[in-house]
């Protein structure tokens, strides 16, 4: 599998002013509405068989439509990348949120959006939904 540029991890940002930066550093990065998705990638699982305690982990959050191991695609050494496909975008959204940079069995979870595995009508209903928000926001 081609490895996709916005799938890396990036570095901690540590040139932001004092007032600007929180508790812990973070990286810069910004989404827009075609970046962010309800397919998310998980990197950085240990390669002991942790698919139904991943599972139980992140369901927490939401609904699971689908979760699958992707053996074709590049991990660092003795590690893991699954493909979880939650419910609702703002699910996906909570649930990167919460698991990115999180410790799991001794490994260090990398989330990202991966739109890229989005159906026409996944794509469609999203931008639908950003529509619908913002038309209420005007109101």
């Amino acid at each position: 599998m081609k490895e996709v540029k916005h799938h890396k991890q990036h570095n901690l940002c540590q040139t932001r002013p004092a007032y600007r930066q929180g508790r812990r550093l973070t990286a810069i990065k910004s989404y827009t509405v075609s970046s962010e998705s309800q397919h998310l990638f998980i990197y950085g699982v240990p390669k002991i068989n942790l698919h139904s305690e991943l599972k139980s982990l992140c369901s927490k959050y939401g609904k699971i439509i689908k979760m699958h191991l992707v053996a074709d695609h590049k991990t660092e050494i003795f590690t893991e990348c699954f493909h979880v496909v939650y419910e609702k975008i703002e699910i996906a959204r909570k649930a990167k949120r919460m698991l990115d940079n999180r410790s799991f069995y001794g490994g260090i979870l990398h989330v990202c959006y991966t739109p890229e595995y989005e159906s026409v009508e996944e794509t469609r209903n999203k931008l639908q939904l950003r529509n619908q928000s913002i038309l209420q926001y005007k109101s």
